[in-house]
């Protein structure tokens, strides 16, 4: 068993998965790559979303693809970014649709934190990547743990509110019963995207008008 340093729920929940062969085979990997060239996000930030937001405080799930690769950028939280850091186009039409939607001016900073300590999980489908190379870590295991925190998420728990922005996350959230949680599905707010059905899909007022009627506290985005 691979001894990983992450919050305590989220360990006893996926204690499965530190057993197996890939997520050994992972791990390897990925200590190779932070020794010998640049990665984001920094090591002790690679499970910040389970850090910030707790198994048992869970909401919400965001579904991201990759960290952000540009230095500075990434913290461990899908779409989010650093404080200071000029916001990516994807973030500034997520800010532009929750205003549009809720009537939320667009934040100075990027970071995230805010809603992931609300119970909102920010999930990038692979954890780590290459400075600078897009893509740099798929497939080498990270996508079948993050299947497995889903799978938990979604059979564990009720009344949980997936999003999922683009073909990619809609894919890997393919499994998740709409019986038992609210899946909102759309374009990914990515520039080559946006205008194809994320603007107007008003994610953020569904998200929380579910979570009242499910008898839990709205998100303040």
């Amino acid at each position: 068993m691979v001894d990983v340093k992450i919050e305590p729920s989220w360990k006893e929940q996926l204690s499965e998965e530190f057993t197996k062969l890939y997520f050994e085979a992972l791990t390897d990997f990925v200590r190779r790559e932070y020794a010998s060239t640049r990665i984001y996000p920094k090591g002790a930030q690679i499970f910040n979303a389970f850090e910030k937001t707790p198994f048992d405080k869970v909401k919400v799930v965001i579904l991201g693809q990759d960290p952000y690769h540009e230095p500075g950028q990434a913290h461990g939280l899908c779409f989010s970014v650093n404080d200071g850091i000029a916001l990516p186009p994807s973030l500034q039409n997520i800010y532009k649709e929750l205003h549009d939607d809720l009537g939320i001016p667009p934040q100075a900073s990027g970071n995230l934190e805010r809603w992931a300590e609300q119970g909102v999980l920010l999930l990038n489908a692979t954890l780590t990547v290459r400075a600078h190379h897009a893509g740099s870590h798929q497939n080498k295991g990270w996508e079948e743990f993050t299947d497995a925190v889903i799978h938990k998420v979604a059979e564990e728990k009720e009344h949980v509110v997936f999003i999922l922005w683009g073909s990619y996350a809609q894919r890997k959230g393919g499994f998740i019963d709409p019986q038992k949680h609210l899946v909102i599905k759309s374009a990914h707010p990515s520039p080559l995207s946006v205008h194809r059905g994320f603007f107007g899909s008003r994610p953020f007022s569904k998200a929380n008008n579910y979570l009242v009627e499910s008898g839990q506290t709205p998100i303040r985005w």
